[in-house]
């Protein structure tokens, strides 16, 4: 059973039946696509041109040309992608003709919830797999829409080309920059998958991923002369942190900036000021962590919100034995753990924010532990 609720998306909160198809697709190398594929099922969205049926019928991960044939759809004309679609979804013919008459709606290309790399990425496996020229064709086409998307001081924006709100900020959010950037990544390391960008191109994307840690480098947050970590997006002019959806304030937020030193550290060779960066954000990490408490999934009845429908809640308790734990959101100045409601009014704690965000969104996390057991590996391995 595939569609199953998902209500957030660490693994503090995630039920078995969504585990078991993030596994799946992570086996096949679909990971990228899950996020977009649980908002598609799980997530009520009034911008969506099509929704799943009820008993939506899936591709089998094997099927690489039917998945492909998918992302080509779902492709727009300025090569980038819409997010919150699953890509291997069986779709009728009357959601394929209205995905098409679609094509049109660049204001729809996102880099977030995995949307647009990830395409790039399958198309290239695809080619790779079957020779299909179109699928090489469309890879290239996505490349030079992240080209063309990114901002000269090297960030990426959440959607391009519609700057509206704060779609035009530099975006760490759900790894949108960062997701590029491990694209990126991989075609310059000259992985197999992309032996068709050639010479000139992969120059281009040289310069690109290296304007891209210098944008990351200058956008870490400093308070008093001390490096911290990032906010989940930065302003596209200035760099400086900036509020998104409501309850997203800006602040100093550790489960994206766990995905950003992770990546930093998975760099070769690390420059000074990588290593500079990395060397603040684990301070902060260690100083932040949270001993004591734990989140916990309890019963509830079962409420219909306009994004999505809850059967239980989540709240904090006290547990001694419980391992270190970060709030999402840490308050600018203070560092206290910050918390939000959809009116934009800063809470600080989790009781206080409302059902449907407390079941709705993400508040702790355990993702810094990853880099705090990854930090000495990354010392000893570039002799620090």
């Amino acid at each position: 059973m595939f569609r199953c609720i998902m209500i957030a998306v660490l693994v503090l909160a995630s039920p078995s039946c969504a585990r078991e198809m993030a596994d799946e697709e992570g086996e096949a190398g679909l990971s990228d696509f899950w996020d977009s594929s649980h908002h598609w099922y799980d997530i009520r969205d009034e911008e969506r041109i099509i929704d799943p049926l009820p008993q939506q019928k899936r591709y089998d991960p094997s099927e690489v040309r039917a998945i492909a044939e998918n992302v080509l759809l779902f492709q727009k004309l300025n090569g980038g992608w819409p997010k919150n679609y699953d890509m291997r979804a069986v779709l009728t013919d009357e959601q394929k003709a209205a995905v098409l008459r679609a094509r049109a709606d660049t204001g729809a290309t996102t880099f977030d919830n995995g949307a647009t790399y990830s395409h790039v990425a399958y198309l290239a496996k695809a080619f790779d797999q079957t020779g299909d020229e179109r699928y090489r064709k469309g890879s290239l086409e996505g490349l030079a829409f992240i080209l063309r998307a990114q901002y000269e001081h090297g960030g990426w924006p959440q959607y391009f080309p519609d700057r509206s709100g704060y779609r035009r900020y530099v975006t760490y959010n759900d790894g949108a920059m960062i997701g590029v950037m491990k694209l990126l990544r991989k075609i310059i390391s000259g992985k197999r998958e992309y032996k068709f960008v050639d010479a000139s191109l992969k120059e281009r994307i040289k310069s690109a991923f290296a304007k891209g840690i210098d944008c990351i480098i200058r956008s870490q947050i400093m308070e008093k002369e001390t490096l911290t970590v990032w906010c989940q997006q930065h302003d596209d002019v200035t760099l400086l942190p900036r509020n998104a959806r409501t309850f997203e304030l800006a602040s100093a937020t550790s489960m994206e900036s766990a995905g950003i030193v992770l990546f930093l550290m998975s760099l070769d060779d690390p420059s000074p000021p990588v290593v500079k960066s990395v060397e603040g954000a684990v301070r902060w990490f260690e100083r932040s962590r949270i001993l004591g408490i734990r989140v916990e999934t309890v019963e509830a009845p079962k409420t219909e919100y306009i994004y999505h429908t809850a059967s239980d809640d989540k709240v904090v308790v006290e547990d001694t034995a419980a391992p270190p734990i970060w709030a999402r959101f840490y308050e600018p100045g203070t560092n206290r753990p910050l918390f939000a409601n959809r009116d934009g009014r800063p809470v600080y704690s989790m009781t206080e924010v409302d059902r449907e965000r407390r079941t709705g969104y993400a508040w702790y996390t355990y993702d810094p532990a990853k880099v705090l057991a990854e930090y000495p590996k990354w010392r000893r391995r570039n002799r620090l």
